[in-house]
């Protein structure tokens, strides 16, 4: 039996499993190639939306829900710090932390839509038909080791920009020598990395759930007839 035989008989046993569990569905059933291009369209769409929205000025410095903080054990040490008058380091360090995120998802495009385009969707109809960021889940399952090792790069290139790494040098030396920290820090480059996805991923689930709430502003045929309910 050939590979996409095997894929249209999963396909199939899905649909008569979700029947059989009460989820409901239209008079038509989605082909899987439907299934399959409407996930790849949606990630698409919001991947490339979650980019814009973040990798610009103050995308994520100016977004309150997605800033991103000083790295632990900097953070819990920021107020003493503050009050023994190294608050404009403190504040310095913290925004080119997130000026660094902004330049680096700003050059993931790419990398976001490659991701989406080489996925093979397993799970078409529980994707489709599951919570408001269940493709985004699935996404980020495929696609967050991968999309760290190859992100890292392009952090490393905006830490350097924004001089980033001497900042929080600077700040980690003053905090050990007045006792607020101490042993080995962790890499502010890792750090950045990790916020940065998180903040994407975050943000690309915000999109899938505008996508689901009115497939039909979106102006996709494929998009309305995939995500319709």
């Amino acid at each position: 039996m050939t590979a996409g035989a095997v894929g249209r008989r999963q396909f199939t046993a899905a649909l008569v499993s979700s029947a059989a569990a009460g989820l409901a569905f239209p008079a038509w059933a989605l082909s899987e190639s439907d299934a399959a291009a409407g996930v790849r369209a949606a990630l698409e769409r919001a991947g490339t939306a979650a980019v814009q929205l973040l990798g610009r000025k103050d995308g994520f410095w100016g977004n309150k829900a997605l800033r991103i903080g000083l790295p632990p054990p900097l953070d819990s040490a920021a107020q003493v710090m503050k009050a023994m008058g190294q608050g404009r380091r403190v504040d310095e360090l913290e925004l080119a932390i997130n000026r660094a995120a902004e330049t680096a998802v700003a050059g993931s495009l790419d990398l976001v839509r490659g991701a989406v385009r080489s996925m093979t969707v397993e799970d078409a109809v529980a994707i489709v038909r599951g919570g408001e960021t269940a493709v985004t889940q699935f996404f980020e399952r495929k696609t967050r080791e991968p999309l760290t090792q190859r992100f890292r790069p392009i952090v490393d290139d905006a830490t350097r920009k924004h001089a980033l790494a001497e900042k929080y040098n600077a700040l980690a030396q003053r905090a050990a020598a007045a006792g607020l920290v101490k042993g080995e820090q962790a890499s502010i480059e890792a750090y950045v990395t990790d916020k940065a996805l998180d903040g994407l991923y975050r943000t690309i689930g915000e999109e899938e759930r505008k996508i689901r709430r009115d497939p039909v502003a979106t102006g996709s045929a494929l998009l309305r007839r995939v995500f319709g309910r």
